[in-house]
């Protein structure tokens, strides 16, 4: 684990795994660290993974604020004390609301853009997917306490994070395994109820960034991820020019536990294709259900 001074005087802590071009990882949550991302289904094999503690997680020091502001200025930071002119970023989950909003802000230092189980905002139909997604596990035995945790999580009864992650996890794939547990259980290592419970407070919408977004860009979705499945993932493609969309089959939001093979072969042809030339030119410039 390495970490760094930012400019506000807090430490913020990252991991690195694997070799090869750089890509800067922003987990979930908010409030997970980037333990959850594991190797992102195996991408730590081509890639040298930077996987961000985001403020207020795993080693990172607790922040005063929560904004996306503040997490955009912490991967611009990171970025200069990597000595990376341009950057290649995957955001996931939350992680890629803070991307999109990197990316609007600071597109002169982002290379290519990844968006995994990703969102601009909580809508109406992502709702309704939501609830019939849910609904549809219903004959499930860990169906009614992983509902009911949700639901605590939605309304800010957070007293132990990891073990409410624990008890919700099954919601968060297309089929639920107990041999994920493992693997769930590592990627709580380091979460914190502060970040999400801030954002419940002041929400996010990102929408209106989308059009500002000039990197190249793919966006992954999980068929079957009842809190970023695709209506989501359709909402980014039509609002990022140029951007590309990958719909991963048998998949929840866990997409890189549950199919790591087709999260990473989707990922790897898109960072190991093209560059500036693939860019787009001359572009034309409330508490919600709980990400991860």
């Amino acid at each position: 684990m390495a970490s760094f001074a930012t400019s506000d005087g807090r430490m913020l802590a990252y991991n690195e795994l694997g070799a090869g071009p750089t890509l800067v990882c922003h987990p979930g949550g908010p409030g997970f660290a980037g333990a959850e991302l594991a190797d992102l289904g195996g991408l730590s094999a081509s890639r040298r993974l930077v996987l961000v503690d985001p403020r207020g997680t795993g080693a990172s020091d607790l922040a005063d604020e929560y904004s996306l502001d503040g997490y955009a200025d912490d991967l611009e930071e990171l970025r200069v004390h990597l000595a990376l002119d341009a950057m290649d970023l995957l955001g996931f989950s939350f992680g890629a609301v803070v991307a999109i909003h990197y990316a609007a802000r600071h597109p002169e230092h982002l290379g290519k853009l990844v968006l995994a189980g990703g969102l601009a905002a909580f809508t109406p139909e992502g709702e309704e997917f939501a609830s019939q997604t849910i609904a549809s596990m219903a004959g499930e035995p860990w169906h009614a306490d992983a509902v009911a945790a949700l639901e605590q999580e939605e309304h800010g009864e957070i007293n132990d994070m990891p073990g409410l992650w624990e008890r919700e996890a099954p919601l968060y794939f297309a089929r639920w395994d107990e041999r994920y547990r493992p693997a769930v259980s590592a990627g709580a290592v380091g979460s914190r109820a502060e970040p999400l419970l801030y954002s419940n407070r002041v929400g996010f919408d990102v929408r209106g960034e989308l059009g500002a977004i000039t990197a190249p860009t793919l966006i992954v979705g999980g068929r079957a991820d009842f809190v970023c499945g695709p209506p989501a993932a359709a909402e980014l493609e039509r609002g990022i020019r140029g951007s590309r969309m990958v719909m991963l089959e048998n998949a929840g939001h866990m997409m890189f536990l549950e199919q790591p093979e087709p999260f990473r072969n989707a990922v790897e042809a898109f960072l190991g294709t093209g560059g500036e030339s693939e860019r787009p030119r001359d572009r034309k410039s409330n508490p919600s259900r709980p990400m991860r």
